[in-house]
């Protein structure tokens, strides 16, 4: 019988005791059952063939993961590059793709122009006043137009037209926004963006289909007052029988002959480039002259060509956009109008070919309404003939003519080492001569006999300039007048006479000249009262070009422009070749009157002003 162990109760803790039989030896490791030594006496290979039996509690043996390089293959870079060029080339084919549908060219962005936010506001009524506005059709799409009143006068002002035409992106704008975004997306991808005014928008609606469709009320109901007669200027149109009977025209542009700008140049060439314009368009050409510096129209040009048709209401024609059927071209808007409409041309008019273009519209222009009244017309004519004469007498008949123009006053050239002055006098003198000796030697050649050739005669040199003194300087001592038909006035010092300086004598204001050339607040205060008289007082803090010109003030303004247009005309009537500074607008206008062939093929129009060339409207841009 196994004898028990009492173990007496105690407060400890109770423990566990092994059985007797339980082995307490800890078990031989199996790293133990090899040998102690290699060198022992008891090696054997016992520890090799015993294996212990596989743990029920390890996993089962399977393969190592392999270990992924971090380092791409060569293959996988040659793919990749290609997947990517696929890509570039795919997104290249499809933005070429769009540009072709959309048939447009990159907008042409104006530094001129600066981006404006304006408020928009609901009415219940069209606005009393000019504006574009946003209505809603009889479909609820949104649309846009511009409404003038009826009654409004006739041209807007200069900054009312500029406001207009930045008022019209943002309703615009407004317009597509309030569609649905799809179509948005669409005219983004179409290149139609805030500044994409030569593309047609679709949600522009013109004031006749409105009227028409209810979007915007009758003249009639829309304001009682409306007067029959017809408002503004338009040259060469008589409200007669006749004219009564012809249909309105279906597209037309009118220019308004108003400016800040004291110049006749860029008003001739404005005027002669929208008149290109719209023959390509199919637009009939209208002229306003109500409030243009220099008077009437009809005193320096004939009429214009008479249209087949009479113009039409004047609240229909707006200032943009510019597919607006009938259009008018005001000098606020000027610039980016041309820019707009000819930024759907592939010409890059930075080229010979895309200067051309524009050449061309001028010319178009000048061929159409360059026709100055009869009495000019026969001077012009007469002056030129007398020029040719003397240079027969000089210097034989081969000898060459030169036409000069200088422009000094308020017109600096672009070449900036004369940019804060002007071209020096003499630079003009020596390329006279060169352009004589080049003439001689084009005309000229050496005798059979092997004899010299005969001398290079000099040539004689025609100026006309706004700058009386040049012809005082030495340079041009031997010099013509283009004309002296019109003269400037110059400052001569008056005769000293003797007088008894115990007496009293009346006033006399100082002589004003053009001395130094012309000048802008010299234009605005011809045929204001002298400052002796007192009466200027109502024309202090006021801009001289908003004034209202007396009848005398028109007859000197009418004068001056007459002179410039045959200076201009004399120098590409009789000189064989022509010298200018192309920063001048009169410059360029010489390049027109000249013709392509003659001015640019043969070379006969040279330009003193750096290495640009012309550029048309322009003033600071080399095209």
């Amino acid at each position: 019988m196994p004898v028990h162990l009492d173990i007496p109760a105690t407060s400890h803790p109770k423990i566990m005791v092994s059985p007797p039989k339980i082995n307490l030896r800890r078990a031989a490791a199996y790293k133990e059952r090899g040998p102690l030594s290699a060198s022992s006496s008891r090696f054997n290979f016992n520890h090799l063939l015993f294996s212990p039996p596989p743990s029920p509690g390890l996993p089962a043996l399977v393969p190592r993961p392999r270990k992924v390089s971090r380092t791409p293959r060569p293959s996988q870079i040659v793919r990749m590059l290609g997947w990517i060029c696929c890509g570039m080339t795919m997104c290249y084919l499809t933005i070429l793709l769009m540009a072709d549908r959309a048939d447009s060219f990159p907008v042409l962005v104006m530094p001129s122009w600066v981006r404006q936010e304006f408020e928009m506001v609901g009415l219940d009524d069209v606005p009393d006043f000019s504006t574009p506005i946003v209505v809603t059709d009889q479909h609820g799409r949104s649309r846009w137009t511009v409404s003038i009143p009826p009654t409004a006068e006739f041209p807007l002002s200069f900054g009312e037209y500029k406001t207009m035409a930045e008022t019209c992106r943002e309703v615009a704008t407004r317009a597509r926004d309030l569609h649905s975004t799809d179509e948005a997306i669409s005219a983004m991808v179409q290149n139609q963006n805030l500044l994409d005014f030569a593309k047609k928008d679709s949600y522009f609606i013109d004031v006749q289909d409105a009227e028409n469709t209810g979007l915007l009320p009758a003249p009639e109901a829309r304001d009682q007052k409306i007067s029959s007669e017809a408002k503004g200027n338009l040259v060469g149109v008589v409200d007669d029988a006749t004219t009564v009977k012809l249909p309105i025209c279906e597209r037309s542009m009118t220019v308004t002959l108003e400016s800040s700008d004291a110049g006749l140049g860029q008003s001739l060439m404005m005027l002669w480039t929208f008149y290109g314009l719209a023959q390509k368009q199919g637009r009939s050409f209208f002229i306003d002259d109500s409030r243009w510096a220099y008077g009437k129209y009809t005193n320096m040009f004939e009429a214009p060509p008479r249209n087949n048709c009479r113009p039409p209401p004047r609240h229909h024609m707006l200032p943009c956009p510019l597919q607006a059927r009938h259009l008018v071209i005001s000098p606020a808007t000027a610039h980016e109008n041309l820019m707009g409409m000819l930024s759907v041309s592939s010409l890059s008019f930075k080229s010979k070919d895309g200067s051309k273009v524009l050449y061309s519209l001028a010319r178009a222009g000048h061929d159409a309404l360059f026709k100055p009244i009869e009495q000019d017309k026969k001077y012009i004519a007469s002056r030129a003939e007398e020029v040719r004469r003397d240079a027969q007498k000089k210097n034989g008949v081969n000898g060459p003519v030169v036409g000069i123009h200088i422009r000094h006053g308020d017109r600096h050239p672009l070449e900036y080492q004369y940019h804060e002055s002007y071209v020096p006098l003499n630079i003009f003198s020596d390329r006279a001569f060169e352009l004589a000796d080049k003439h001689h030697n084009a005309t000229h050649s050496a005798n059979s006999d092997g004899s010299a050739s005969s001398p290079v005669p000099a040539p004689l040199m025609v100026v006309a300039t706004d700058d009386p003194v040049v012809f005082d300087n030495e340079e041009f001592k031997g010099a013509l007048r283009a004309q002296d038909h019109i003269r400037l006035a110059s400052k001569s010092a008056p005769q000293q006479v003797s007088q008894n300086r115990m007496a009293l004598h009346r006033f006399v204001d100082e002589t004003i000249g053009w001395e130094g050339g012309f000048y802008a607040p010299m234009f605005w205060s011809l045929g204001q009262p002298p400052s002796a008289t007192g009466k200027v007082s109502n024309l202090v803090n006021r801009d001289p070009t908003t004034l209202s010109p007396s009848v005398e003030t028109l007859r000197l303004r009418n004068y001056l422009g007459r002179a410039y247009l045959m200076d201009l005309s004399v120098l590409v009537e009789s000189g064989d070749y022509v010298m200018c500074t192309v920063s001048a607008m009169g410059c360029r206008m010489l390049a027109v009157m000249m013709g392509w062939e003659r001015a640019f093929e043969r070379e006969r129009w040279v330009n003193l002003d750096g290495d640009f060339t012309w550029s048309g409207l322009n003033r600071d841009l080399d095209l």
